[in-house]
């Protein structure tokens, strides 16, 4: 894609500079164009869509985000990280962007972003594709998030994170291993060089207010498709299964060699079924 058809830029939100990219505009005016909005997962950017995005782009508008305190995106601490904020975020940005209609692409703690925007504006979304979705996860314990009140508890959280090390991490989020190459490892690695996220995680644990409840899935009728990796090790097929029964106009389709991070496992494969859905 040539670089007049990407366009990298920030939108100040809340006071908050939110990095994102845009991809495929020249299609603005193609009669089938349509727009879809890539929403990341939890320590994740932009970055996870690179093996998606190409496939969309090439008849469609993409636009994809940088969730704060992630990849470029600020990371302030009096910005609330709570997911119904994320939610005003995406709908600001695509706002401000005017685009209307689109279709919302989540990846994990993404797909459940989705689900919010969904339920604040059902009429702002054409249709939701949830990629091995997190779902019914509670608030922090109390414990926890009182910890997240002592001076140096953003080191505990750096240590945390670190510790696992980002080889482990990929390893527990990729089937294949055979994909895991330098540039997933820089890309994945590159955003926790700088102690300013942990920080902001460590706000966010005291701002997140927990995943969807059953009764709020239940009301949501934008017909939402649910991709999943059987062997997902973050979040089971168990929840997509869940989700599937409580998304009333869901359809759930599933990979038996693929595992959490499917958009750089089975990209193409994603498409073909986004394609057929919208």
């Amino acid at each position: 894609m040539s670089h007049s058809e990407t366009i990298q830029s920030t939108y100040k939100v809340f006071g908050l500079d939110v990095y994102y990219e845009l991809y495929g505009y020249q299609n603005i005016d193609k009669k089938d164009s349509k727009v879809f909005v890539c929403i990341h997962g939890f320590l994740s950017s932009c970055f996870s869509f690179r093996r998606l995005i190409p496939f969309i782009a090439k008849d469609h508008i993409v636009l994809v985000i940088d969730l704060p305190p992630f990849g470029k995106s600020g990371k302030h601490l009096n910005f609330t990280y709570s997911y119904d904020n994320f939610a005003n975020v995406v709908i600001s940005l695509v706002d401000h962007l005017k685009l209307d209609k689109v279709n919302l692409v989540g990846h994990s703690m993404g797909g459940q972003i989705c689900l919010y925007v969904a339920k604040k504006k059902p009429e702002f979304v054409n249709k939701v594709i949830l990629l091995c979705s997190s779902g019914y996860l509670g608030k922090a314990n109390p414990h926890l998030i009182l910890s997240s009140y002592f001076p140096f508890f953003h080191l505990y959280v750096k240590r945390t994170i670190t510790k696992q090390g980002i080889m482990n991490s990929l390893n527990s989020v990729v089937h294949n291993q055979n994909l895991i190459d330098e540039e997933m490892i820089n890309g994945y690695k590159e955003p926790f060089l700088q102690d300013e996220i942990f920080r902001a995680l460590t706000k966010m644990i005291r701002d997140r207010e927990g995943d969807l409840s059953p009764t709020d899935l239940q009301n949501i009728s934008v017909p939402t498709l649910l991709i999943w990796g059987e062997k997902d090790k973050v979040v089971p097929l168990e929840i997509g299964k869940r989700l599937h029964q409580d998304l009333k106009q869901s359809i759930l389709v599933t990979y038996p060699e693929a595992g959490h991070l499917i958009p750089e496992e089975i990209p193409e494969h994603i498409y073909d079924r986004i394609a057929n859905f919208v």
